[in-house]
């Protein structure tokens, strides 16, 4: 896995917004009709998952290695998805995985990294997606995360980029941080990704919501509409946001 170059990151978190609901939800997944093909005929889709790994992220992590799974296995039964790792924790470190097809592999490597604290490393990786699509084409990432401590403008310019490259950014809020909020909807919406906050503990839904960019990642649009007719409340809640 190679290194990054060390963020710049700013203090201060705001009070905690209200809770997510089921409507945040269902936006959500609205988003996601808006988006075209994701791969071409034939081709493997490629996903960037990427976790903030610091200390206050601990809590949920041991779920996060359980869930990437499930993404993994809803790919496998569209037609395949490479996948590759990106995480940040303590004070500079950002690492980023091979890309991978299987996700035993993911899964023994994410049971080895454990979270430390440290400041949001957000704007790193949204440079490395930057780097990945130039050099092969990546159809959407992953953000999961909890809170946000960078300039906004540096975050706005790199997702800017990501949506002329077409590389949505989901943005997956577990808790109710305002500040990180308000970040991670510009950030989808600058890269023409969706964002959804979803609560600490609701493990079924953050699951319904991966497996629900996973299919389109892997089979773009028609896959993700597939998954919905199977009543996966995760893909109706992206086709709702994806127009």
């Amino acid at each position: 896995m190679a290194k990054d170059r060390p963020p710049t990151p700013t203090e201060g978190r705001s009070p905690p917004a209200a809770a997510s609901s089921r409507a945040d939800i269902d936006a959500f997944l609205k988003t996601v009709r808006s988006l075209g093909p994701a791969t071409r005929t034939g081709t493997r889709g490629r996903l960037i998952f990427a976790l903030d790994a610091t200390m206050s992220r601990q809590p949920l992590w041991d779920t996060a290695c359980r869930l990437q799974g499930d993404m993994f296995g809803e790919a496998a039964a569209i037609g395949g998805l490479d996948v590759q790792l990106v995480y940040y924790r303590g004070l500079s470190e950002c690492r980023a995985s091979r890309w991978a097809s299987d996700a035993r592999q993911l899964g023994g490597l994410m049971e080895k990294i454990d979270c430390r604290g440290g400041h949001t490393q957000i704007r790193k990786v949204l440079a490395h997606v930057q780097r990945e699509t130039e050099a092969r084409k990546v159809q959407a990432l992953v953000f999961v995360g909890d809170a946000m401590e960078e300039p906004i403008d540096d975050l706005c310019a790199a997702a800017g980029k990501l949506g002329l490259l077409g590389v949505p950014a989901f943005m997956f809020q577990e808790g109710g941080d305002a500040i990180a909020e308000n970040a991670f909807r510009e950030v989808a919406r600058l890269s023409r990704g969706a964002y959804c906050r979803f609560d600490t503990g609701a493990a079924h839904e953050l699951a319904e919501l991966l497996r629900a960019v996973a299919a389109y990642a892997a089979g773009g649009m028609k896959a993700l509409a597939d998954l919905k007719a199977r009543h996966n409340a995760g893909a109706v809640k992206l086709l709702a946001q994806l127009r």
